[in-house]
């Protein structure tokens, strides 16, 4: 199924609408690019005040890892002549409740020394090159975006190592926001509320597959455009 899609019109996201048999809340997960059209994060933005409750990605805290990565996309609107923000929906001033369930700082960094010295030197080595790259060919390389629910061939490729810098930065995070989520239904299976996740779009298949196990399936999908097309 596909999360995130670009073609000639542009990259779109697909707002995802899960429910399960018997009723109770339903979920409607939003795959988020960090940096995208502002029009984007007003559509967005719109539909989650239509919302009962919001389960929202945010690392708690000052991680230096996590200030380093952001630095690779944080950059791409500093070149005026690409169009793109970063999100700045207003998550605490939406009217709506939030339930932050994300890794704190100290974890993500904690995880991060965990790694290999090699693969600490690499990101670090890495990071500058590609917020470079970023500055002059960020909307171009979010015009090619593709997030789906399946393993890509690199994924199913990967190494030992670079599966568990792949936990640091996304699976044990997914692992929060899931026991967050089955906190949410058991809590409150009798009421039909709207619960939207806000996540960034790589966590999407790891929140998918944990609410396929909570006995959800998606219903429907809504396309909104976050990067249009030149």
């Amino acid at each position: 199924m596909q999360i995130v899609e670009s073609s000639v019109i542009g990259t779109r996201s697909a707002v995802l609408r899960l429910t399960r048999r018997g009723g109770g809340p339903v979920v409607l997960v939003f795959p988020m690019l960090h940096v995208a059209a502002p029009e984007f994060y007003r559509e967005v933005e719109q539909r989650l005040r239509a919302c009962d409750l919001l389960v929202v990605e945010g690392v708690d805290g000052d991680s230096a890892m996590g200030n380093a990565l952001m630095t690779t996309y944080k950059v791409m609107p500093a070149n005026d002549e690409s169009g793109l923000v970063e999100d700045d929906i207003p998550y605490g001033d939406l009217g709506v409740p939030v339930v932050l369930p994300d890794v704190t700082a100290e974890e993500l960094d904690e995880g991060f020394r965990g790694l290999s010295w090699k693969t600490k030197l690499v990101t670090w080595a890495v990071i500058p090159v590609v917020t470079v790259g970023q500055f002059f060919s960020g909307r171009r390389t979010l015009l090619n975006v593709e997030v789906n629910d399946l393993p890509t061939a690199a994924e199913e490729l990967r190494g030992e190592e670079l599966d568990r810098f792949a936990d640091v930065l996304l699976g044990n995070r997914d692992v929060r926001v899931i026991a967050a989520l089955a906190e949410i239904v058991r809590d409150r299976a009798e009421e039909r509320i709207d619960v939207g996740v806000v996540y960034g779009a790589a966590h999407v298949p790891g929140i998918l597959r944990g609410l396929y196990t909570l006995g959800y399936r998606v219903v429907s999908a809504d396309w909104v455009m976050a990067v249009p097309a030149d």
